[in-house]
């Protein structure tokens, strides 16, 4: 992948995240979330923390 390539890649996973975490519904690999106020997304919970997660906007 050339450096253009990589730049136009970043820029497209940064567009998408911020999509995700402003419109969770528009999450389609992962769903972002809080636990303890930090941001999380929901495949990289342990079970012991998922009752603490909650959806960005709560």
């Amino acid at each position: 992948m050339s450096p253009a390539e990589e730049i136009d890649a970043l820029g497209t996973y940064l567009e998408e995240t911020a999509g995700m975490l402003e419109t969770p519904a528009l999450a389609t690999r992962d769903k972002p979330g809080r636990v303890g106020g930090a941001l999380v997304w929901g495949s990289r919970l342990s079970s012991t923390r998922e009752a603490g997660w909650h959806p960005p906007a709560d």
